[in-house]
């Protein structure tokens, strides 16, 4: 069934139909509802494409993803997969496209082709050109994380320097005087890359206030990386008892560290974060954590750029989540004595 036919039975031109279909332009009452009994009737549904045309949209959201070159973490595959679950709640698609280096062909073509009504940045730096860009542009777009300037810009973040400050006072209710923050890798600390900058700011910040000894390592995100870190730690501050981590990718890495020095965990060693709830439990033992709420940052970043391209005008908004802190099994009281 198409509108031709809708068009036949109810005694009424194409375009007529098209028009009560997409209210682009006016039909007159007695019309519209004619027309809306012979679709009723007809069981008539028209599709995502014909719509799309119908109301000058896409119905589809560009996602910008890091490079394809750098292998996306799990937690990262698993942000992808919520927005696009997110997306399909609204009946819409989502369209991937890599940025940075080679890829900013790709991303330019997203801006100004016209393939998408709106898009989601993640893995923000502070002084992102991609944030500057579609600034400039007509694209609606909602970033996951904020520039350090974000005036007017849609967002949603994790508050990871709140977050980090709690894991440390945590660490030192326990007793713990000498702790090292494992961030995320140098490349992207040397870039400005957002949550590995406020996290690395808050942990001095706070060894600081709770009267600690603090150091601060970076690691690739992989779980190889996670288990020469951890090597390092041991070699450079044989004294430390606990850590502090955002780097999910180096967690197995970590695990296997610990393993390797025979230390157990809580009771020779703490380790605490900033970390997605499923890889949280999937250490040994379950994790301590601020858990990521991804999910939810997927579907607020999704409902945030529908209502900006729904109204254009609207009053820009963001959220800043602080999810709880889980206490789970992998931090103890230091049984060292303080020095």
């Amino acid at each position: 069934m198409n509108i031709g036919e809708i068009a036949k039975r109810a005694g009424v031109s194409r375009s007529t139909v098209s028009y009560a279909l997409s209210g682009k332009r006016p039909v007159s009452a007695v019309t519209a509802r004619r027309i809306n009994e012979v679709i009723a009737e007809l069981g008539y549904r028209p599709n995502a494409s014909a719509r799309a045309l119908a109301e000058g949209r896409t119905r589809t959201l560009g996602l910008v993803i890091p490079p394809a070159s750098r292998r996306l973490t799990t937690a990262q595959l698993g942000f992808v997969a919520s927005v696009v679950e997110a997306a399909a709640t609204h009946d819409l698609d989502v369209l991937l496209s890599p940025s940075g280096g080679d890829h900013d062909r790709s991303f330019e073509r997203m801006v100004t082709g016209r393939r998408v009504d709106g898009a989601i940045l993640m893995e923000i730096l502070l002084d992102d050109p991609r944030v500057a860009r579609l600034a400039q542009s007509a694209l609606p777009f909602v970033t996951i994380g904020h520039v350090e300037h974000p005036g007017a810009s849609w967002w949603v973040d994790v508050d990871y320097a709140a977050l980090i400050r709690r894991c440390v006072a945590h660490l030192a209710d326990l007793g713990h005087r000498h702790v090292v923050l494992i961030n995320r890798s140098a490349e992207l600390v040397a870039a400005g890359y957002g949550p590995a900058v406020r996290s690395t700011d808050a942990f001095l910040a706070a060894v600081e206030e709770c009267g600690l000894t603090g150091h601060v390592v970076c690691c690739t995100d992989e779980p190889a990386a996670g288990l020469s870190c951890f090597a390092e730690i041991r070699t450079e501050w044989p004294e430390v008892t606990a850590a502090v981590t955002i780097n999910e990718a180096a967690l197995p890495g970590l695990e296997r560290g610990l393993r390797r020095a025979g230390l157990d965990v809580p009771r020779d060693f703490s380790i605490t974060g900033v970390i997605a709830d499923r890889l949280a439990e999937d250490f040994h033992p379950p994790l301590t954590a601020a858990d990521v709420p991804a999910e939810e940052m997927a579907r607020l970043a999704v409902e945030l750029l529908v209502e900006r391209i729904a109204d254009p005008a609207v009053t820009p908004r963001h959220a800043l989540l602080k999810p709880a802190i889980s206490l789970r099994s992998s931090t103890g009281a230091s049984l060292r004595p303080h020095v």
